[in-house]
Order: structure tokens, then C-alpha cells, then sequence
């Protein structure tokens, strides 16, 4: 069998393009702040770096980070299938292109057993992503790597400012706001596949 690898040596580690999008956001940056020679270039999608990106109803959660057993209210809501239904279509312009079982079936999985208590201990570690902010934006400085922030301008979760914040510390970077909320994906599939392929071949990944 024929290989491009040299017996007792290591495999030679490529660089390539992270695409970070919301909870994944975090472990990127972490990946990426751990092996730096491994980037080539960022995709960012409600990957929050910025305080300017939190919106209102973050000022609740911080308060259960303070004291989760005296504000579960602010857990029990972030669970229920209003709130679940909400994280997908609210600010959305196209209801109609969104299915609705995608918040039916994401509510029934965090109905199941044990589910209540992983998604608070998640909740609850959120604040160590925040706190981490500045160190992802001195990475960021420091290395700028070709960046495309594409981002729905009316997602209530992670807000517009978050976006353009980018440019702080990458002044390249480039930057789409779109007519959406929170997964633009479901709604504008073609129009940030687009924005994404015109990234990757102006920077040859």
C-alpha cells in the first residue's frame, strides 16, 4: 500500500478554513487558539466574539450565571417550546421556508431525561466563552486571517454589532449582513453558500 507518509514519523498537519457557528463557536476559537498553525481562514456565523453581539436577553442569563438556583425561571424559559420555536424563527422575513419540525423534534430531545440538566450545566458554562472574549480578540489581532462574518441582522440572540465588531480587530475582514434571524441557513441556504464559496476561491482553500 503506498503512502505519503514516512513510517515513525508524524502526519504532516494541514491548514485549513474553520467555520465557527454559534455553540461551536467557542471550541473553535478554543481548537484555534491551542494550534494557531493549523488556520488558514475564518468563517464565522453567530460565532460571538464581542460584548456589542449579546443581545437583551442576555442580561437575564448573566443573572443566572450569578445565582442559577435563585433565577431558574430564566432556565425554564430558555427550554420551553415557545422559547425553542422562537430561537429559530424569530426575525425571520421567510416563515414559510422554515420547517417546523426542527423546533418540535430539538424540544422533544431536551424534553428527554437528563436532558433539563445538561442543557442548565451548558447554560451555565456559557459565561466561561464570554470571559474568554478578550483573548480571542488579541488571537484575532494578532494573526488576522482572511475572515468572512456573514450574519442574520435580526438574530434577538447574537445581535448585529457583534458582527461588525469583527472589524476591530480585523479591519479586512468581510462582512454580510443579512435579511435574517438566527439560522439563516433555513432561509437563505443559496445566498450564503454563495458568500462562502466566493470566500474560499479568492483565498485558493
Amino acid at each position: 500500500m503506498a503512502s505519503g507518509f514516512s513510517i515513525g514519523k508524524p502526519a504532516p498537519r494541514r491548514r485549513r478554513g474553520f467555520y465557527l457557528h454559534d455553540y461551536g463557536g467557542p471550541v473553535g476559537f478554543r481548537i484555534i487558539l491551542a494550534h494557531p498553525e493549523r488556520v488558514q481562514s475564518l468563517i464565522i456565523q453567530y460565532a460571538n466574539a464581542y460584548k456589542e453581539g449579546l443581545g437583551a436577553k442576555w442580561a437575564g442569563i448573566a443573572q443566572y450565571w450569578a445565582d442559577p438556583k435563585a433565577h431558574l425561571e430564566i432556565f425554564n424559559t430558555f427550554v420551553s417550546l415557545a422559547a425553542t420555536e422562537q430561537r429559530h424563527t424569530q426575525g425571520t422575513s421567510h416563515p414559510d421556508r422554515y420547517n417546523p419540525d426542527t423546533w418540535t423534534d430539538e424540544y422533544v430531545h431536551l424534553s428527554k431525561p437528563g436532558q433539563p440538566e445538561i442543557q442548565a450545566a451548558l447554560l451555565y458554562d456559557y459565561r466561561t466563552n464570554v470571559a474568554s472574549y478578550p483573548a480571542w480578540q488579541a488571537w484575532l489581532r494578532e494573526h488576522k486571517p482572511p475572515t468572512l462574518v456573514v450574519w442574520g441582522r435580526n438574530d434577538p440572540s447574537f445581535i448585529a454589532p457583534g458582527a461588525e465588531a469583527f472589524k476591530r480587530d480585523l479591519p479586512d475582514a468581510e462582512i454580510h449582513l443579512l435579511d435574517a434571524g438566527h439560522f439563516a441557513l433555513d432561509e437563505m441556504n443559496d445566498e450564503i453558500a454563495s458568500l462562502i464559496l466566493a470566500f474560499l476561491a479568492k483565498h485558493s482553500v
